[in-house]
């Protein structure tokens, strides 16, 4: 059972009479249907909708454990403290430094991640230190399950959810009221407008570096992520990227020639002229 410690994560206790309350009208996790054992996505959204924070959320006895990047808890903690007003609730930052993540055998441990649960894989997070196997290998199970973080495969302020799947991988709540960006969220998933999504990219050799464009013919169409050997994500454009399979013009990412695909468990296929015409 491979067990890795991610350092660079840290946690905001969240409580109170009003907590589940507060946070639910601001987030975009739907908190009312999360289980006890089990840890979704989140953000908090500009008012345009994209992701100005993200997150790990999950209930920790009367209130709820919240794990986000260290580089975003303190900005995060201010943005809370500035919405809270006069509700009943209480912020306090955990001493504990980053997170445990095992997948595999697991019969014990932290919540199960939502997001790899739909890949069928169970993966718990564990505040605190109790693994020692390489991060590179949690790197591949996430390049290989299409699974992107905000610094590596993103840029917070600069994504949708639906970019990053949040919509598919329980980081969304569309039978909630009104939150931060709802509105803008909401039209983007009845219309069926997403049209950037995350994509595994395979290389024909060695990726270039993170940040690298990914082109068709030249022209960009989406920006690779998280990279592991020949493997990778990006943020691309389906409609592009499904126009270049069809009429088979190579994708690439610098020099190299790639193959992308949709992650399975999304149940995202590349869109054809056929669909755009009958949208």
């Amino acid at each position: 059972m491979p067990a890795v410690f991610l350092r660079e994560r840290s946690f905001i206790r969240i409580a109170g009479a009003e907590a589940e309350t507060f946070l639910h009208n601001l987030i975009t996790t739907d908190l009312v249907s999360l289980g006890t054992d089990e840890a979704r996505p989140g953000g908090l959204l500009t008012p345009q909708g994209k992701i100005l924070f993200d997150f790990m959320i999950w209930r920790d006895g009367p209130g709820f454990l919240l794990e986000t990047d260290t580089a975003q808890r303190e900005s995060l903690l201010k943005r809370l403290t500035m919405y809270r007003l006069r509700a009943k609730v209480d912020f306090v930052t955990e001493e504990m430094q980053g997170v445990t993540v095992a997948w595999g055998d697991v019969t014990a441990g932290g919540p199960k991640d939502s997001r790899f649960a739909r890949a069928g894989i169970v993966l718990t997070r564990t505040p605190g230190e109790h693994g020692g196997d390489p991060e590179t290998l949690y790197d591949a199970l996430r390049i290989d399950n299409g699974i992107a973080v905000s610094g590596r495969d993103f840029a917070l302020q600069d994504a949708f959810p639906h970019d990053v799947l949040m919509d598919l991988n329980g980081g969304l709540g569309f039978r909630k009221g009104c939150y931060i960006g709802q509105e803008v969220v909401s039209r983007m998933h009845h219309r069926g407008t997403a049209r950037r999504r995350v994509v595994i990219v395979n290389g024909s050799a060695e990726l270039p570096p993170s940040g690298t464009e990914l082109t068709v013919g030249g022209k960009p169409i989406g920006t690779l992520g998280s990279t592991a050997g020949n493997m990778g994500l990006a943020i691309v454009r389906i409609d592009r990227a499904g126009e270049a399979i069809a009429e088979e013009v190579p994708i690439k990412a610098g020099e190299v020639d790639v193959i992308v695909s949709l992650p399975i468990w999304s149940g995202l296929s590349f869109p054809t002229r056929a669909d755009e015409a009958s949208a």
